[in-house]
């Protein structure tokens, strides 16, 4: 017989990798929060730690444990750029923090004042 107290968490992350902790659906939610209200950070990081210094526009695309990926766009050309988390995270809470480290670090290795 199956417990059914452990049915609900493998229910919730059927089809989900195995290599993060996100669902689709917060992925997806996060990405919209990126690509909505922090549109000209997703380009500063793709230009400060990404190394596509052409970029004119990035959106996140993605992101699991490791990373966040964005896709930039170069002369009109869609370029994928992933960018590594300092570490593995294991919580959706975390995602802040690492976004907002990313964007600290881009405008410092681009010589930008962050504005937030």
């Amino acid at each position: 017989m199956t417990d059914r107290t452990e049915r609900p968490l493998a229910d919730e992350r059927a089809g989900q990798d195995a290599a993060t902790p996100f669902t689709p659906d917060v992925v997806e939610q996060i990405a919209r929060h990126m690509n909505g209200d922090h549109a000209e950070d997703n380009v500063l990081i793709v230009r400060g730690l990404g190394g596509v210094e052409a970029a004119s526009a990035a959106r996140m695309s993605g992101l699991d444990a490791d990373g966040m990926d964005f896709e930039a766009t170069v002369r009109g050309v869609a370029v994928p750029v992933r960018i590594p988390f300092r570490q593995r995270l294991t919580e959706r809470r975390q995602v802040r923090g690492e976004a907002v480290r990313m964007y600290q670090e881009a405008c410092a290795a681009l010589g930008l004042e962050p504005r937030h």
